[in-house]
């Protein structure tokens, strides 16, 4: 009895190219929209510390016995505020700095666009 050996068995160059080509049309497509998440993702967090900020102040404020007029600086609210792990103000995920309000009444601010309180 004899055993036949078919043709070799494996990827043509076509196929190859085709695969390559699909799977670079889903990365075209996943990652704009995982730059999208990770902007908002990072916009959310930075709106959230101007929250806890502003929250600060206004403490702050009622603590000491200031007027809503009344100028503050990070460091006045600094023990108001969740330090993160080296005792800092937790900085801007995307890079930005963060201002106090010019007065309790005003929030403070990113300096990176579309980061508003």
């Amino acid at each position: 009895m004899k055993i036949k050996t078919g043709a070799r068995s494996g990827f043509t160059l076509v196929e190859i190219l085709i695969v390559v080509a699909i799977i670079g049309m889903l990365a075209s497509i996943a990652v704009p929209s995982y730059v999208r998440a990770r902007d908002q993702a990072q916009s959310k967090a930075c709106v959230n510390t101007l929250r806890q900020i502003d929250g600060a102040a206004q403490t702050w404020a009622l603590e000491t016995k200031k007027t809503s007029g009344a100028t503050y600086t990070l460091s006045d609210v600094k023990p108001y505020i969740k330090l993160d792990s080296q005792g800092n103000i937790p900085i801007c995920p995307a890079g930005g700095t963060y201002t106090p309000g010019t007065t309790v009444s005003n929030s403070p601010t990113c300096d990176i666009p579309g980061h508003v309180l």
